[in-house]
């Protein structure tokens, strides 16, 4: 089995459904799978109690409405060795049709390992011993294994716990296992650009386990697929494929602690980014790599009284997060941006009244054959001193508190000014030719 073979006809996004596993009844897919259609999605992360299979009919009826999904199986780090049990479910999983099944959560963090255990030499080593086994009784019955997601950063930094850990699969000749091997990813984009990251360790080779230099980029953010991927390839010497088991912003989140933390606008703005981004739709940002199967977004729901219930898209008492409706407009007409999305550039009411996800955008032109390079020369006084969000996006500069804009209205039309202080953004534009506004940037950052 191909572990990227997916069909022209899905699309590469959907959602973590709940975060526990009551939820696998005929009345919930029938309530489901309506509204998954509704939303694009194609995939599905679903969490397995380790006692008892998921019900047959629920993922028969996932897979036959074209929504694949993706097992999370939340093994104890205490288990030594593949039980009968598992192997009758792995069987079972793979005879309905299910093709990926995640193993294990988050084994870099202290909390999922017993304090005494925690605390010996060779973590990694002592948790390929407990994850072959598992791997392998997966693969044995036709299931494509998937490393667990980790904590990003974690208490056992994460880039280092998988360059480690795949090093040792490489090393224990698990070359079987590696042919069919998935990686998996929290990607949490908080409150910093979707682009945060992007390019992984090769743009940013500054970057190390606990310490980003300043001006520099790293991988907590929704582009830790790129980090990801280039440690299987310094590690296996290949790439892998990879899901992004849970994804997108969350309320509250605060990677960043220059800027406000995530709002339900600024969540709703985005996630609606990402999933143009996922549907190639979007041209400000790096393309997402054809090794990213999906991008799971958290959370479709969650039980009342759940921790995790203010992050659910549909609500408990049937109410729904804003970004629902965007989305179901979206795809309903066909990817055309939804007017709801670019109400700031008509509006003259600002439509944020409270924090911003972004403190400060600088935001640049682009012509036809791309980007001026006098623009990047000129902006880095800049950049060193005020270190503000950089980008060619007017809707990711209008969530932004303060937009310096470079250029005349020859390269950015005033209705993008307009749209920015009728979004509530403080503009500020520097024009003129090169050498003008090299001088008023330098200016600026003397000040």
């Amino acid at each position: 089995m191909d572990a990227t073979t997916i069909s022209p006809q899905m699309t590469r996004y959907g959602f973590y459904y709940y975060p526990d596993t009551m939820h696998y009844r005929e009345n919930d897919y029938h309530t489901w799978i309506p509204e998954l259609h509704a939303l694009g999605a194609s995939w599905l992360t679903v969490l397995a109690p380790t006692d008892r299979a998921i019900p047959e009919a629920f993922l028969c009826q996932m897979i036959a409405e074209a929504i694949q999904p993706v097992i999370h199986l939340p093994l104890p780090t205490s288990r030594s060795e593949i039980s009968t049990e598992l192997s009758i479910f792995f069987d079972a999983y793979a005879h309905w049709g299910v093709k990926y099944i995640t193993l294990f959560d988050r084994p870099n963090q202290l909390n999922n390992w017993s304090p005494s255990t925690w605390a010996q030499k060779n973590l990694v080593e002592r948790f390929l011993d407990i994850f072959i086994p598992a791997a392998e009784g997966a693969l044995n019955a036709g299931l494509n294994p998937v490393f667990p997601p980790l904590e990003p950063g974690g208490d056992y930094w994460d880039t280092a716990f998988l360059f480690a850990a795949l090093q040792g699969l490489q090393r224990r000749g698990q070359q079987d296992l590696l042919n069919q091997l998935v990686l998996s990813a929290y990607a949490w984009s908080g409150n910093r650009s979707p682009n945060w990251g992007a390019g992984g360790p090769e743009r940013w080779p500054g970057t190390r386990p606990y310490s980003t230099p300043p001006n520099s980029e790293d991988h907590l953010g929704f582009r830790i697929f790129d980090w990801y991927l280039a440690i299987a390839e310094a590690a296996l010497g290949k790439s892998l494929p990879i899901i992004l088991l849970g994804a997108g912003s969350r309320i509250g989140d605060q990677l960043d602690q220059r800027s406000p933390a995530v709002d339900v606008h600024a969540h709703t703005w985005q996630n609606m980014t990402l999933i143009r981004l996922m549907s190639g739709r979007y041209q400000e940002y790096d393309p997402v790599p054809p090794e990213v199967l999906t991008c799971n977004f958290w959370l479709l729901s969650a039980a009342q009284g759940d921790r995790e219930v203010n992050n659910a898209w549909y609500k408990p008492d049937q109410d729904q997060l804003p970004v629902v409706a965007m989305i179901k407009e979206w795809v309903a007409n066909g990817g055309a941006e939804p007017a709801s999305s670019s109400k700031f550039m008509s509006s003259a009411t600002p439509i944020f009244n409270g924090p911003r996800p972004i403190s400060h955008y600088l935001l640049l032109p682009t012509f036809e054959w791309g980007v001026a390079d006098w623009h990047l020369d000129a902006i880095r006084p800049f950049i060193n001193k005020y270190q503000p969000t950089i980008g060619f996006s007017p809707v990711e500069a209008s969530h932004a508190k303060k937009v310096t804009v470079i250029g005349g209205a020859t390269n950015v039309p005033e209705s993008i000014i307009d749209g920015l202080l009728a979004a509530g953004c403080i503009v500020e534009q520097i024009s003129g030719d090169g050498m003008n506004i090299a001088t008023n940037l330098a200016s600026q950052s003397r000040k």
